[in-house]
């Protein structure tokens, strides 16, 4: 194979989804300023690049050892679901694939240990853990997508993307990024159960035991609107005992989206082919919360 323009490697990554992890970055960034923290622009915006380089890896390696699961997928609803399939239209071979996303964790963990040396070695552990959920996420042995355990999976690794944006700056350890962050983490989860569904026949058949398929659509939908149901609730309590700053609760603003997503995929839980406004509103959903969070938490 001839080599491949730099731009298909960027490709690769998924690049319009990074933007869930930008969001993330700014809470951290939002919730160390409110709390009367100088922000350091250089390691500030450093984070956010070593974060987003990390999402990119997870992304690419999940291409990766999705690469026999993906071909069986053939109700995906491009461009959210079913992975990238480079591999698969000859765009990149799996070596290729695999060089990419694993040489960008390469790069965040050399970034992640100067920040930890200019910050604070607890960040250290928060890189740690990121990095191991990146990875165990699609590989195996833990194939934690496969057992069910995504969206946990999920909700840990945004958990430790705010808080070590927010690490990074206040150089000790606070509840309040994981306080904050709870919400936020929750509905980018959802953006994964919901693509679940167009995807499930494939995972299935590939042995792929996402929560979708372990309990099948009739019964998963419920899923969506519980997970929603806690991620508001979170917030709307947090914020009405002075937990969080009560400029926090505006985010909550953003449950229009995902109740009227959760709508639409309890009418269409059966025929997933109808689910990408749900999609979009789960997208729409999670990036406009996170950024109201953010505003709140850092002019509170």
């Amino acid at each position: 194979m001839p080599s491949a323009s730099p731009w298909r490697y960027v490709a690769a990554t998924r690049p319009a989804f990074l933007g869930v992890t930008l969001a993330a970055c700014l809470v951290g960034l939002g919730a160390a300023h409110g709390s009367g923290v100088a922000l350091d622009p250089f390691t500030a915006v450093l984070s956010v690049l070593l974060a987003l380089f990390a999402h990119a890896g997870g992304n690419v390696i999940n291409d990766f050892h999705d690469r026999d699961a993906d071909p069986l997928n053939r109700k995906r609803l491009f461009p959210y679901t079913g992975g990238s399939r480079f591999i698969q239209n000859g765009v990149l071979n799996a070596r290729q694939i695999a060089a990419l996303g694993y040489g960008l964790l390469c790069v965040s963990m050399i970034g992640g240990l100067w920040l930890t040396w200019a910050s604070g070695p607890g960040l250290l552990v928060i890189g740690a853990a990121g990095l191991l959920l990146a990875w165990a996420y699609s590989a195996p042995p833990l194939y934690l997508v496969g057992r069910g355990l995504g969206e946990l999976c999920i909700v840990a690794a945004w958990l430790l993307v705010v808080a070590g944006t927010d690490y990074v700056q206040r150089g000790a350890f606070s509840a309040l990024p994981f306080t904050a962050g709870l919400s936020y983490a929750l509905l980018v989860a959802n953006l994964l159960y919901i693509n679940q569904f167009p995807d499930h026949q494939g995972d299935a058949a590939a042995g792929k035991r996402t929560l979708v398929v372990r309990l099948g659509p009739q019964t998963a939908k419920w899923g969506y609107l519980l997970i929603a149901l806690v991620a508001y609730g979170w917030l709307v309590g947090m914020s009405g005992t002075d937990v969080l700053p009560q400029k926090s609760g505006a985010a909550a603003i953003t449950l229009v989206l995902s109740f009227s997503a959760a709508r639409e995929l309890l009418e269409h839980a059966g025929t997933p082919a109808e689910l990408g406004p749900a999609i979009r509103r789960t997208i729409a959903a999670a990036l406009l919360h996170g950024l109201i969070l953010a505003g709140a938490l850092a002019f509170a």
